[in-house]
């Protein structure tokens, strides 16, 4: 916990440093006029809530402001199969397959929407289980509340703020949790959730950086399961080789997720809390109106269900057709 605050704090603070640093001055039209980074939601399937999102990996492409495309992500875990201490350890794979879209308004509106499609497996002693189905669709709206002139000073600034919701059109399945200290194998939630979203970016030239802050609030399903509410951070540094042949931007930030704990008949659930740090690197390449995508997340540090959980990795990758 005290890594966690400790990164935040360092986030805000190199912010606020280059901010004091802006100057007025006349420059050329700016090299990331297409380039909008967007971290809003979280992880489809975390470890201690499971959602229907796509988040920490990043929402939105570094090269496309206005697109539709296709993701794949992959999270990896280590959990007991299990209530007891001595429970064998298994691997479950959390898989999607994801349409992702974002469409601009007005000049300060922007609507995103993500469908998903999960196919998870895990390794338990009995053999592999498999579950696989629509998961929960999201819709979110971005509004901006603040933006520089791009002409008008060497650090443009813009600040978003927004919300959205996601519907329960994922199965959830109480037999899932049953016996196992992962709630999180499931297609989706059952409930209708509800997201809060910040995100900051700041740009000089080719250089820039984005701080995002998400919340969403998880409600209790049909079935009386309700996972917890879970809280989103990170910052990603990203760089645009505008090349001839092609434009590249890699990236490399910290993801941070929260999780509160799940409940049941209104019942706090043991071992459902926890949180985890990342690292986050990347790199998305353009040409035309194509792009692709790939990004990977390592665990700094961890602490998932009591430690009864353990994030292995999470990679993606991604395809988008600029509208």
């Amino acid at each position: 916990m005290k890594n966690k605050i400790l990164i935040i704090v360092l986030v805000l603070f190199v912010n606020q440093f280059v901010f004091a640093k802006i100057e007025k001055d006349s420059i050329s039209r700016f090299t990331f006029q297409k380039m909008q980074v967007l971290e809003d939601f979280e992880d489809d399937c975390d470890a201690c809530g499971c959602s229907a999102s796509g988040g920490s990996m990043g929402f939105s492409s570094m090269l496309n402001n206005n697109f539709v495309g296709l993701r794949y992500f992959n999270q990896s875990y280590t959990s007991r199969d299990g209530i007891f201490a001595n429970s064998p350890w298994i691997d479950e794979n959390f898989n999607t397959v994801q349409i992702w879209t974002k469409i601009p308004i007005t000049e300060k509106i922007q609507i995103s929407a993500l469908v998903p499609y999960h196919f998870h497996n895990r390794e338990r002693s009995t053999g592999t289980e498999n579950i696989q189905g629509l998961g929960d669709i999201s819709v979110m709206a971005m509004y901006s509340v603040y933006q520089t002139h791009k002409d008008s000073t060497i650090f443009t600034h813009k600040l978003q703020l927004g919300g959205g919701v996601k519907i329960p059109t994922g199965k959830f399945d109480e037999a899932n949790n049953t016996g196992n200290v992962n709630q999180s194998f499931q297609v989706g939630t059952g409930s209708w959730d509800y997201l809060l979203v910040s995100e900051y970016v700041i740009k000089k030239k080719n250089l820039g950086l984005s701080t995002m802050l998400n919340y969403t609030f998880k409600t209790e399903n049909q079935k009386q399961y309700q996972f917890g509410n879970q809280f989103n951070y990170g910052s990603t540094l990203f760089y645009l080789f505008d090349l001839p042949a092609v434009k590249l931007v890699p990236q490399l930030g910290l993801a941070g997720e929260v999780y509160e704990t799940n409940k049941q008949y209104g019942e706090k659930l043991p071992d459902t809390s926890g949180d985890i740090l990342f690292s986050k690197f990347g790199i998305e390449a353009g040409k035309g109106d194509f792009s692709i995508g790939v990004n990977a997340m390592l665990p700094i540090n961890q602490h998932l269900s009591n430690s009864k959980i353990e994030a292995n990795y999470r990679w993606s990758v991604n395809l988008n057709y600029t509208l």
